[in-house]
């Protein structure tokens, strides 16, 4: 299971290299406004990609992105003063008794201080760290598909919902943001041959057990130790990645998400303790891809199966 990676976020990237056009409206939609909202969970850098500067729908989502930053910001820096009071309050207590509360506010509050101050450097900066450029299920990431000749940029949550499918499923099926070959045609036959897509990725992160990324077995009363891997292709490149897509409606609005499909994965993946990979396909079959056949699935095999195939290296993620 793919179940981070690090994308190409900024759209005239997107658009320059893999000749595609933004549907504006899809992003203006996304990122709207609203003061009792919720913020769409998008990485950063594709936030900072939209400038004022180039007016039009650009524009106008920049300023919806600075108003989000500023409801964030006051959300934060109310967030840091309360938990910096309960810390000193805690402190205070340790100081004429010990209990176990008062330890786990210490412990606590420290850890919500510290995860709130680095939230706000964050907002605060407009210079992009690699992180920035990161997704999770659940996010949003802008995403290639095709209509006849065209290409789109969309954006997309990173966890598909299949058209029909009560919004309960995300909860129930979690792992819906990949998408297995071996159950192209069955969960998602109502998806592959119909609606494709493709996503730019420069590394992908995986959850591995200890052992099983040092091939040995676990030790006797040896609890199982999840670590984080980062995989980056040799030779670098930009992978694209074959995704499915869905447009979901119902109750609680409109949705558009994809998974990544996802394969066995080639030996120096699966000798780091990881099951699965996502799948890359060959720069000159995005548009076969984009535009599928549901009469034959199997050239939709075909592209899957000629694959680039680049030596992915790890190492443990910071």
């Amino acid at each position: 299971m793919c179940y981070s990676a690090q994308v190409e976020a900024a759209y005239k990237k997107l658009g320059r290299r893999y000749r595609a056009t933004v549907d504006f409206d899809e992003f203006v939609n996304l990122y709207l406004y609203h003061p009792t909202g919720s913020r769409p969970l998008t990485p950063r850098a594709l936030d900072l990609s939209f400038s004022a500067s180039d007016g039009g729908p650009a524009a106008v989502i920049a300023e919806s992105v600075e108003q989000w930053d500023k409801l964030e910001l006051h959300q934060l820096e109310e967030l840091v003063f309360a938990q910096r009071t309960r810390l000193v309050n805690a402190e205070r207590s340790l100081q004429t008794k010990v209990t176990k509360k008062a330890q786990n506010d210490v412990r606590i509050a420290s850890n919500k201080i510290e995860r709130a101050l680095a939230k706000l450097s964050r907002l605060k900066s407009d210079k992009l760290q690699p992180s920035d450029s990161r997704i999770f299920p659940g996010s949003y990431a802008p995403v290639i598909t095709g209509h006849g000749q065209d290409r789109i940029i969309r954006p997309m949550r990173y966890q598909c919902r299949l058209a029909g499918k009560p919004a309960s499923h995300d909860v129930r099926f979690p792992g819906t943001y990949n998408a297995r070959r071996d159950s192209l045609e069955r969960y998602w036959s109502n998806t592959f041959g119909h609606n494709h897509a493709i996503l730019i990725v420069n590394k992908f992160y995986e959850h591995v057990a200890r052992h099983a990324l040092e091939q040995r077995e676990l030790a006797p009363d040896e609890k199982e130790e999840s670590v984080i891997l980062e995989f980056t292709p040799e030779p670098a490149q930009e992978m694209i990645i074959a995704c499915l897509w869905s447009e979901w409606k119902g109750p609680e609005g409109r949705l558009l998400s994809f998974a990544a499909i996802t394969d066995e994965p080639p030996p120096e993946v699966a000798a780091a303790g990881h099951d699965r990979c996502i799948v890359q396909i060959k720069p000159e079959n995005i548009d076969a891809w984009l535009n599928p056949d549901h009469r034959n699935l199997a050239s939709c095999y075909e592209i899957l199966d000629d694959r680039p195939r680049p030596y992915y290296e790890h190492r443990l993620a910071a």
